[in-house]
């Protein structure tokens, strides 16, 4: 990702052009981590954190530049109501002028105050009109973002979006192809063991993944380990 000369402001028209360096980082960790670097200079905000959804429509903290970030998302995840949830749940920019005299969510707003928040922008990172994250954007002034910031945080939004669910998608194929791997390797402990042939060696596999309820990776895990199925 490019370096940022923090006395020298980012021209508009370079933002998507920037915004597309997030393509090579690697992994999810790394994508989040670059999408809030990009965000602190590009907008100018004090913290800046990214949730992400996870299955069940909920949400869990991607990556937060500062503590406080951590706590407003975690009051959020735990309650199960706030702005952030509401972005992520409706697919909804919400821009929050003054967040101590927010009144939608008295519980957050209190927080805020507590912990010096004084401006919040939450925008949803969407995929194919599916919810990936939420790029939260906070300050500790009021009346910090103004429409040029909301502008601004929607191209990285686009952006980061194509990244995250990218960085997402080559994990989980890295993950299946580690699964499938150790499945096979189990598959021939057991029948080397057993004397049976690949099918019938699946069989038993995916049988006591069943009757267990448990992984079929777990059940291959423990095969490879101890060399024999669980007791």
């Amino acid at each position: 990702m490019p370096e940022f000369d923090p006395e020298e402001p980012i021209e508009a028209h370079t933002y998507a052009e920037l915004a597309m360096e997030l393509h090579d980082a690697d992994g999810v960790e790394e994508t989040v981590d670059a999408v809030l670097q990009f965000a602190l200079k590009a907008v100018n905000c004090t913290h800046a954190g990214l949730a992400l959804a996870v299955r069940g429509h909920r949400a869990e903290v991607g990556a937060v530049t500062d503590p406080v970030v951590e706590q407003m998302h975690q009051l959020q995840i735990d309650a199960g109501d706030g702005p952030l949830l509401t972005s992520l749940n409706d697919q909804v920019t919400i821009r929050i002028p003054d967040a101590p005299a927010e009144t939608r969510w008295p519980e957050w707003a209190a927080k805020a105050e507590a912990l010096g928040i004084g401006s919040v922008l939450d925008v949803p990172l969407a995929v194919s009109d599916q919810t990936v994250g939420v790029l939260s954007l906070y300050h500790s002034s009021r009346n910090a973002f103004g429409a040029d910031d909301e502008a601004v945080a929607h191209i990285l939004a686009r952006h980061a979006s194509i990244a995250v669910a990218a960085a997402r998608h080559e994990e989980t194929m890295a993950k299946a192809v580690d699964a499938r791997k150790l499945v096979g390797q189990a598959m021939g402990i057991l029948m080397m063991k057993y004397d049976v042939d690949d099918d019938r060696a699946f069989a038993i596999l995916k049988r006591y993944s069943q009757d267990t309820n448990t992984k079929l990776r777990d059940v291959a895990q423990h095969v490879v380990d101890r060399r024999g199925l669980p007791d």
